[in-house]
């Protein structure tokens, strides 16, 4: 498995065209110049015919070993079998070196300056950031240089070939994600359905608070009209029940003041006729 690149110089497919009818030592000059192409950083589909894995049993061996490292491998891999192995070119090496970053940049995004300076046996960083960027150029990966805290942060690398042997575990890694998968989503659900219980019991408490209210406008409302009515009443019928006595009270003394107003009129009459 792995992604496409921007391929320039001569084509990959060119190449798998002629390594279908070569043998021998025409087969192993040809993957010499494979490995040495610029653009071409896949090699599955090369190792995976028939007669490029004759090679394998052949005097020819050392390249088909060699091959197996670029498609799997990385720079110390190659120095750790070296003496067991074809000599690289420089461009074979900043190829090797450029697969090696991708390796790396699958297990972690920011790669300290010193690791990479080790993985990829190389003096100084000035090295270091020119096979960089000439990586960026080949478009094997994306990121960007920080000096300062000098790493380097991966945005995105191409992806390599894989071994059958590498299936179960890339199976397994899967199969974990999709478990993962099924936890976050059941997390959600359950998020979900406690908003929506929360929402009803809202929606509930809302209800009962309108009632309510509506109850209490109800209750002013009628209030509001005894009250006006109350004040609304005919005064002189208001002012009559005013001076009306109220029951039980004593009814003689408007009578006494009456008796005694008639017996001053009466000593007026007696006074003017004897006069």
């Amino acid at each position: 498995m792995s992604a496409e690149v921007k391929v320039t110089g001569q084509n990959q497919e060119q190449f798998l065209l002629l390594a279908k009818s070569a043998k021998g030592a025409a087969l192993a000059t040809l993957i010499h110049q494979v490995l040495e192409a610029p653009g071409v950083y896949v090699f599955g589909e090369l190792l995976d015919m028939p007669n490029v894995r004759e090679l394998a049993e052949s005097d020819f061996a050392s390249t088909f070993r060699l091959l197996t490292v670029f498609a799997y491998g990385t720079y110390a891999d190659y120095l750790a079998e070296a003496r067991n192995l074809p000599p690289l070119t420089e461009a074979q090496k900043n190829k090797l070196r450029h697969l090696s970053v991708v390796t790396l940049a699958a297990k972690v995004k920011c790669i300290p300056y010193a690791v990479l300076l080790e993985a990829l046996a190389l003096r100084n960083v000035r090295q270091l950031e020119d096979l960089v960027i000439e990586a960026v150029y080949a478009d094997v990966l994306r990121g960007s240089l920080d000096q300062r805290h000098q790493r380097l942060e991966v945005d995105y690398s191409i992806g390599r070939d894989i071994q059958r042997q590498d299936l179960r575990a890339i199976a397994r890694t899967l199969q974990e994600w999709c478990l993962g998968c099924e936890v976050v989503l059941s997390g959600i659900e359950e998020q979900v359905s406690r908003a929506n219980q929360h929402k009803e019991q809202q929606l509930g408490l809302k209800q009962q608070i309108e009632s309510e209210v509506a109850n209490l406008k109800k209750t002013i409302k009628v209030t509001t009209a005894a009250a006006a009515a109350a004040t609304s009443q005919d005064p002189e019928q208001h002012l009559a029940e005013l001076r009306e006595p109220a029951p039980g009270t004593n009814q003689r003394q408007p009578s006494k003041k009456a008796s005694k107003g008639k017996g001053l009129r009466g000593s007026a009459k007696i006074w003017s006729k004897s006069n």
